[in-house]
């Protein structure tokens, strides 16, 4: 057996090992890919509901040995749109979502979720079904979220798409919230708030 040589380098924290090579697979930075990456959501209240999308503006999936371990998708918070209204309607409601009624735009351009962890969801039919755990950035605030996703890392492309709820008080959203303020009656608008998002992301 060869001998294995310890080289430290103090000043830079790094430790290098010289010896039989491993029969391992280094983990690789994945770029996302913005247009091809799409975020919609559905927001309801109590005489209707609203559409719209946000613009994936970048960042990163880490991959390992097939797996996704790690991450950050951006979220550009400027580009809100409201695609079930047009015209006047449409401008004054992007408007007050961009408000500090809302998602305060003007201080916080983006939002982020951190990818935690990726596991196997146990009783999965299909080998592309996992729950993510990640922290998401709104408004500046950092809350834990957990939800299902498919998710397919073919070579150097990943490909996930995920569908759930986050509540936005949570993130001090509490404009119209019954939670917060009595008597609002048919004013009043959901906690939860449904997010579609594709994130593609490759080399």
């Amino acid at each position: 057996m060869k001998k294995l040589t310890l080289v430290a380098f103090i000043g830079l924290g790094l430790s290098v090992f010289a010896g039989e090579p491993k029969n391992t697979k280094a983990s690789k930075s994945l770029k996302v890919d913005a247009k091809a990456s799409t975020l919609k959501w559905h927001a309801k209240k109590v005489t209707g509901e609203h559409f719209g999308t946000i613009n994936v503006s970048g960042g990163n999936v880490t991959v390992d040995k097939g797996m996704i371990t790690g991450g950050a998708i951006e979220v550009d918070m400027t580009s809100i749109n409201v695609t079930d209204l047009q015209g006047e309607y449409k401008g004054k409601l992007e408007g007050h979502l961009k408000s500090d009624d809302f998602f305060s735009v003007e201080k916080n351009t983006k939002s982020v979720l951190t990818i935690k962890k990726v596991e196997a969801i146990k009783g999965s039919k299909t080998a592309e079904n996992f729950n993510v755990t990640a922290d998401l950035n709104i408004k500046g605030i950092t809350n834990e979220v957990s939800f299902p996703a498919i998710i397919i890392v073919k070579g150097n492309t990943v490909t996930a798409n995920a569908d759930f709820n986050i509540d936005r008080t949570k993130w001090d959203i509490k404009y119209g919230s019954k939670s917060f303020f009595e008597g609002i009656g048919d004013k009043a608008i959901d906690n939860d708030f449904n997010i579609k998002v594709r994130v593609v992301a490759g080399k």
